[in-house]
C-alpha cells in the first residue's frame, strides 16, 4: 500500500493504521458463569463489528491480536478450543470478508498449527489478495521478540552487510514489511502493557486502555477510541511549535 503524508509535527488526522489488543474474554464469561471458551466464541463474533466499524471510520489497516506465541501455555482444553474456533472463524467469515473489500493478512509464525489450519490461512490470505478497502492483519502464533529474531534471521541469510542495516532495512523484514506503524494501539479489558505486541513498529504509537472487555468493544467504544487519538499532540520525540 502507498504511503502517504503523515501531516505536520504535533497535528493529529484519522489514523491509518489501529491495532487493537483483544483482551477480556475470559472474564467477560466468568462474569456470565460461562467457560472460557464461550467468551472467546463472543470475542471472535466482535471481530467483524469492529472490522465493519473501521470500514465506516476510513481506517486502512487494522490489526487484531489473536493468538501470542505465550498462549500455548494456557491449558490444552482451552487451547484446542482457540484452535478449533479459529478454524470455524477462517470458514465462516473469509468470503464475507472478501466480499467487502478486506484484505486479510497472517501476521506471525505458521510453524506450530496444525496443517489443515495452516492451509485455511493460505487459503484466506490467497483469496482475499487483492481487495484494499481494508487490510486486516490477523496476529496468530505471534510475539514481538520471535518477529524481531526471525527479521534478523532472514537479514541473515541474505548475506547482509553490517552498512546496509539501517532501521528502515530491519522494517522490511518485519512481518508487518509494506505496512505503515499503527498510531494507535488500543487495549480492552483496562490492562496498561503491550504483552508483546508490536513491540517495534509501537515505538510512537499512541496508546488508549479501556476497561471495557473485548466482546463488548463495539462501535462506540472504537469511536470514543479515535475521539481521544484525536487530542493527543504527537511529537515523536521532538518538540511541537507553539
Amino acid at each position: 500500500m502507498p504511503k502517504k503524508p503523515s501531516g505536520e509535527k504535533g497535528v493529529v488526522p484519522r489514523p491509518r493504521h489501529i491495532a487493537i489488543i483483544m483482551d477480556g474474554n475470559g472474564r467477560w464469561a466468568h462474569r456470565r458463569g460461562l467457560p472460557r471458551l464461550a467468551g472467546h466464541r463472543a470475542g471472535t463474533d466482535n471481530i467483524r463489528r469492529i472490522v465493519e466499524a473501521c470500514v465506516e471510520e476510513g481506517i486502512e489497516i487494522l490489526t487484531i491480536y489473536a493468538f501470542s506465541t505465550e498462549n500455548w501455555t494456557r491449558p490444552p482444553d482451552e487451547v484446542r478450543g482457540l484452535m478449533g474456533l479459529l478454524s470455524e472463524v477462517i470458514e465462516r467469515e473469509t468470503e464475507n470478508l472478501h466480499k467487502n473489500g478486506v484484505q486479510v493478512r497472517h501476521i506471525g509464525r505458521l510453524e506450530g498449527l496444525d496443517a489443515d489450519i495452516q492451509a485455511k490461512i493460505r487459503s484466506a490470505v490467497e483469496r482475499t489478495r487483492d481487495n484494499h478497502r481494508l487490510i486486516l492483519n490477523v496476529a496468530f502464533n505471534y510475539g514481538g521478540r520471535s518477529e524481531i529474531v526471525d527479521a534478523v534471521r532472514r537479514i541473515v541469510q541474505a548475506g547482509a552487510d553490517a552498512g546496509e542495516i539501517t532501521e528502515a532495512y530491519i522494517a522490511a523484514h518485519l512481518y508487518t514489511a509494506g505496512c505503515p506503524d499503527p498510531d494507535l494501539i488500543i487495549r480492552t479489558a483496562g490492562e496498561m502493557r503491550l504483552s508483546n505486541f508490536l513491540i517495534w513498529q509501537a515505538a510512537y504509537s499512541e496508546f488508549y486502555s479501556t476497561p471495557v472487555l473485548w466482546p463488548d468493544f463495539g462501535k462506540e467504544e472504537l469511536h470514543k477510541a479515535l475521539e481521544e487519538y484525536g487530542k493527543r499532540v504527537r511529537k515523536f520525540g521532538g518538540l511541537v511549535e507553539q
